[in-house]
């Protein structure tokens, strides 16, 4: 599967023999009447049917009055109105103009219904089978009928309103091009209206991709079985490095305490991870969930930056606000950018706020009010663990007793396939993830020999799982004006837990924790800690979770001394301070590169512009350089053309630039270093992909010259040094490019391997015809950056490719002085019709590091109109 879904689409791959012509024969179809895109009347008027009316009057059934829709020459719609409800009926007919198809994928993912959407594939079916089996619409159905305020249900029913009324009467090859290319090879009919429930499921999706610290839990646990020693695991997964990157706060920074929820080492107590039943079942689990299809960020190119600078050190004497969440890259752009202004703002009709938001949902997720500007990044926090259960039949051991699992039945409808029938199994720790594919064969077995005890599989706890209240938190931060106000919204901006950062418009700024952060019971024992790094033995009660930390313990700051904060992924506190709330973070190599560009400009007396903002969001000096390139030019080399290469990094500034041949050459020296020394200790699910963990455990490694970790096990009779490791990471990096970029190092650019090449998430994958593929899919661009640092182009190590895999989806900067002096972009455009000029027209500034304008007051959007559609009852 493809980082979203396009092997979920492939036609020439039917599940049975006997519907193979058939799809050859759509196929053909589809190719041909999508090679009009080429040109012709009939194809244009076919590809620019979808586009909206974005000029003159058009009827919104149930406006309370008139509604105008302001859109600037990149098509950013600012929506006015007299009541709260008209705005997002507003906003919800608007998003349905520009992005459907996408909400419309969106929402058959987090139901668990793909295959309904694109017919009858393996992927997708397999897809369909793990969200129902975590049950996300499940859970946003009961959101909805039990826990939602009043006030927020009316807002999301405003909104499935407004996208209603734009579907009706519209036939899907009216509504986008997507239903016109889907139709040739599955039935399409129109699209089912939409409902408040789709919304919030949505808060499943975003939750599932920002989920903490599941990838590395999942990883230690890979990485004993075929290690199996503790100790030399935790190698691989360092403690954060508080010395050398410093955390989001200084406990002098705490506006509160944070002291409980602590959690003490404990035994495996007969959790033997190396055995071949858990093995297994935990390769199975990583697995199945890989199948989930990608809707916003997964794995190592999942993280953000945001700082927020205090007025002292600005040019206005008031705060500066940076943020730019680093997600996976679709086409279209993750992010819609909007704004939502009541006319007359006051307690009936509160909203004034501008920034960025998810097509599907109403309300802006990040950006600023009249008041109050505020980013997000993910925290890392720890709020999934595996329990390892006991099985036996329908029951499941708890202490000394065989409890019954609960089950229930699923039915995934497949387009133009045979229905697919799911048992859903599940114990008091949550669903039985480990045993959803129809196509693995059994992973759970018996550990030992003699009488059966049972067998084991792999329970999933989430707290996206328990209903929740974060769809009530989004309307409350759009309206927050100060940092209690803040701080009330986190208390119920429970999944994904994100770091807050605020500033206010009277020169406040500030940090807030949010999240469901579960409390973990201290049980004394022996090496493998109960503090969520590990999974846990499901039928032992003390490792049962006790609650969640309470919201008046979670991290907050109101003005900290040093007049700065930055929040970018890394620790929350110093370990010793902090309420647990994880482990494992990003490790702060790109958080610290951020706080020394501040502290630098501060110490030689500079103040903080917009634009000084915006040239730290484009940094693109290395860590990973920093660390490495001294032991690098220590090596000496067997050969002058080995040499040449090496010869790149003697002068070498760290920039990974795009025209860079250093930085060519040392990302691939990078790939080669991490595939000698660890693939032969590691399982292949677990090769390193290259974030900032193996840039720690790397550093480490480093002092220790003969570490086992250097030795290649695959070498009989050879014990390999840390020296020779490195020596040969530089040869074979510059035989890797002689073959990919030339002879001549000079030659070389870094921007030849590094492209960003955003994919459709449906019609993006190698097996879409070229035709349909080229006109979904903008061309590839080569960019500077790379993982890991500030301007965080991610690729991953473990592939034989440098493309990048995720980045910045958004980059904002706001200006708590003169809002409209603000400034912000996505990576592609705002529109989700290809046909559009708005959908890539935001492509080459963000490739180039620029930013737009972004008009906020009715005085700056006035002058920034391009055109204005007048909504009426």
């Amino acid at each position: 599967m493809t980082a979203h879904v396009a092997e979920a689409t492939r036609t020439l791959a039917p599940a049975a023999p006997r519907r193979r012509l058939r799809r050859v024969l759509l196929v053909i179809a589809m190719i041909v009447v999508l090679a009009l895109i080429a040109g012709g009347a009939f194809a244009l008027w076919t590809v620019r049917r979808p586009l909206p009316q974005t000029g003159g009057e058009a009827r919104l059934a149930g406006l309370d009055g008139a509604v105008r829709v302001v859109r600037d020459a990149h098509g950013i719609p600012q929506i006015y109105a007299s009541t709260a409800e008209d705005l997002f009926r507003a906003q919800g007919y608007v998003h349905a103009q520009d992005r459907f198809f996408e909400m419309d994928y969106r929402r058959h993912v987090t139901a668990g219904r793909l295959a309904e959407l694109v017919g009858e594939n393996a992927d997708a079916i397999k897809a369909d089978k793990v969200v129902r089996t975590l049950g996300w619409r499940r859970v946003a159905q009961v959101e909805w009928d039990t826990v939602l305020s009043p006030t927020t249900k009316a807002y999301l029913q405003a909104y499935a309103d407004g996208v209603n009324a734009y579907l009706k009467d519209r036939k899907p090859s009216q509504i986008a091009l997507e239903y016109t290319v889907l139709g040739t090879t599955v039935r399409v009919d129109a699209p089912q209206k939409w409902d408040p429930v789709d919304s919030v499921a949505w808060l499943k999706a975003m939750a599932w991709d920002l989920r903490g610290n599941y990838h590395t839990e999942l990883g230690r646990a890979l990485a004993y079985t075929t290690i199996k020693d503790v100790a030399r695991v935790n190698e691989l997964f360092p403690a954060y490095p508080s010395s050398q990157n410093a955390p989001i706060l200084s406990p002098r920074d705490l506006t509160n305490t944070a002291d409980d929820g602590a959690a003490a080492p404990l035994s495996k107590d007969g959790v033997d991870l190396a055995s071949p039943a858990v093995s297994r079942a935990l390769s199975a689990t990583a697995g199945a969930l890989g199948a989930v299809p990608v809707l916003i960020g997964k794995d190592d190119g999942v993280g953000s930056n945001s700082w927020v600078v205090a007025g002292r050190y600005t040019t206005t004497g008031r705060p500066l606000l940076a943020n730019d969440p680093h997600l996976d890259f679709s086409a279209p752009s993750v992010w819609v950018q909007g704004g939502l202004h009541c006319t007359d703002v006051g307690p009936a009709c509160p909203f004034d706020v501008a920034g960025f938001s998810f097509a599907g949902f109403p309300g802006i997720i990040i950006g600023h009010n009249a008041k109050l500007a505020w980013g997000v990044t993910n925290m890392y926090a720890d709020v999934t663990d595996f329990f390892i259960e006991r099985v036996r039949e329908d029951t499941y051991l708890r202490g000394a007793d065989w409890e019954p699992m609960t089950t229930r039945r699923e039915t995934i409808h497949v387009n133009g396939g045979d229905d697919v029938h799911l048992e859903v199994v599940s114990t008091m720790h949550g669903p039985i993830i480990s045993d959803v594919l129809d196509d693995v064969e059994p992973v759970v077995e018996s550990p030992t020999e003699g009488p059966k005890l049972g067998e084991f599989a792999v329970a999933l706890g989430w707290t996206a799982l328990t209903p929740g209240y974060t769809a009530d938190a989004v309307f409350m931060l759009n309206t927050a004006a100060d940092a209690d106000d803040v701080r009330a919204a986190a208390e119920k901006f429970e999944v994904p837990a994100q770091n807050i950062v605020f500033a206010t418009t009277d020169g406040h700024i500030g940090y807030q924790a949010p999240g469901a952060i579960p409390i973990r019971q201290n049980v004394p024992g022996a090496p493998v800690p109960s503090d969520g790094t590990w999974p846990r033995p499901g039928w032992d009660e003390r490792y049962d979770w006790t609650g969640y930390v309470s919201s008046d313990r979670m991290p907050r700051a109101l003005d900290p001394a040093e007049g700065f904060i930055v929040a970018a992924n890394q620790a929350v506190l110093p370990a010793s301070s902090e309420p647990f709330l994880s482990r494992d973070w990003d490790y702060g190599y790109r958080a610290q590169r951020i706080r020394t560009l501040i502290e630098e400009r501060i110490a030689a007396g500079k103040k903080f512009s917009v634009a000084t903002m915006n040239t730290i969001q484009n940094d693109d000096v290395s860590p990973y350089a920093a660390i490495l390139v001294p032991a690098l030019l220590d090596q000496r080399l067997p050969d002058a053309f080995s040499a040449a290469g090496q010869r790149l990094l003697a002068d070498w500034d760290y920039h990974m630039e795009e025209d860079s041949a250093a930085a060519a050459y040392f990302a691939a020296v990078w790939r080669n270093l991490l595939r000698i020394t660890f693939w032969d200790d590691l399982p292949a699910a677990y090769r390193p992909q290259g974030n900032s963990q193996w840039l720690a455990v790397i550093q480490n490694l480093l002092g220790k010259e003969h570490d086992a970790f250097w030795d290649n096990r695959e070498t009989v009779s050879v014990v390999e040094s840390r020296d020779e490791v490195l020596t040969q990471a530089l040869v074979l990096a510059r035989r890797d490019l002689t073959v990919r970029l030339g002879k001549k190092p000079s030659d070389w650019r870094w921007g030849a391997l590094h492209r960003l090449a955003p994919k459709h998430p449906v019609l993006g994958g190698d097996t879409i015809p070229g035709v349909v593929s080229n006109y979904f899919n903008p061309d590839a661009v080569g960019v500077p950056g790379s993982g890991s640092l500030v301007n965080a182009m991610s690729w991953d190590a473990s592939t034989n490719s440098f493309e990048v895999t995720a980045g910045p989806a958004l980059r904002m900067v706001v200006d708590l002085a003169d809002l409209d002096n603000s400034t912000w972009l996505i990576p592609l455009g705002v529109s989700g019709h290809p046909a559009s000029t708005h959908y890539t027209d935001q492509y080459s500034a963000f490739t180039a590091g620029r930013t737009f304008a972004w008009p906020y007051s009715a005085s700056a959007v006035a002058a920034a109109q391009d055109k204005e559609l007048r909504l009426r009852p």
